[in-house]
């Protein structure tokens, strides 16, 4: 069989000029657009990638200004409580003062209405002591009630010591005011005349005197002179009977004290 080169040849040369156009015109297309193709796909591959970080990044924000946002309304939340709290403690407390306010005022108010009563009750007692007394002395006695204290007051005072004695002296060398003799009742002059020859003779000196009326004095006479005082009064007799009356009535009141509870009770008891 014979070999027809020349054919062989062509048909070569067209293979490789069909292979050259197949490269040129299809292969070489397709290679580009496979590599085109891999290359939008590894460019959304890495734009996925980059959008799936981006969204783990805010994710992950997110998350976080959510745990801080817990955590700030937790604490807003305790400080709002512990505000309220102390709020509330502090109504209690303005509230408990006040009513102790209220109630130390109540109670000082009552302790001296309490105190202005006795005061009261004690000076009619001793007015009507002081009256009874003196209506009792004048039926039983020539002198008056007032004539017997004058005589009380002048005993005591020629009693005096030395030591009193002196301190009147000075007091009445230095004083730039009288002599002061205040009595419960007003002096006749026959016992004023009696205390000033008393005075004259207890100081030896010829005494200034000033008689005075003082009816709070609930029958008494004193003698007062430049800070020194010697006095003489029924209300002394009653001051310390009515210690005595007290002292016996607090003794008495301390069991009733003690089983009485309610506090509405207790002013009645101490009155």
């Amino acid at each position: 069989m014979l070999i027809d080169w020349f054919t062989v040849a062509a048909q070569i040369v067209n293979f490789l000029i069909l292979v050259w156009l197949l490269k040129r015109f299809l292969y070489q297309p397709i290679l580009d657009a496979i590599d085109a193709r891999e290359k939008r796909i590894a460019t959304e591959l890495a734009d996925a990638d980059a959008r799936r970080t981006e969204a783990q990044k805010e994710r992950d924000e997110f998350q976080h200004k959510n745990e801080l946002f817990d955590r700030q309304r937790a604490t807003l939340l305790s400080q709002a409580v512990d505000e309220a709290k102390a709020e509330r403690q502090r109504f209690l407390d303005e509230a408990r003062q006040e009513a102790d306010t209220l109630r130390t005022k109540q109670m000082e108010t009552l302790s001296n209405d309490i105190h202005n009563l006795n005061q009261t009750i004690s000076r009619w007692t001793q007015q009507e002591v002081f009256a009874i007394a003196r209506k009792t002395l004048n039926d039983l006695a020539t002198t008056s009630l007032e004539e017997r204290m004058a005589e009380v007051f002048i005993h005591r005072l020629r009693a005096l010591d030395d030591q009193a004695k002196e301190g009147f002296i000075k007091a009445m060398k230095t004083a730039t005011e009288t002599a002061l003799v205040r009595s419960a009742f007003d002096l006749p002059a026959a016992q004023r005349t009696a205390i000033q020859n008393a005075l004259n003779e207890t100081f030896s000196a010829d005494i200034d005197v000033k008689f005075e009326t003082a009816p709070e004095l609930v029958g008494g006479i004193e003698l007062t002179t430049n800070g020194q005082k010697m006095a003489w009064s029924i209300a002394d007799y009653l001051a310390s009977l009515e210690k005595d009356v007290n002292e016996l009535l607090k003794v008495q009141s301390k069991p009733e004290a003690k089983v009485e509870t309610k506090p509405e009770t207790k002013p009645e008891i101490q009155a």
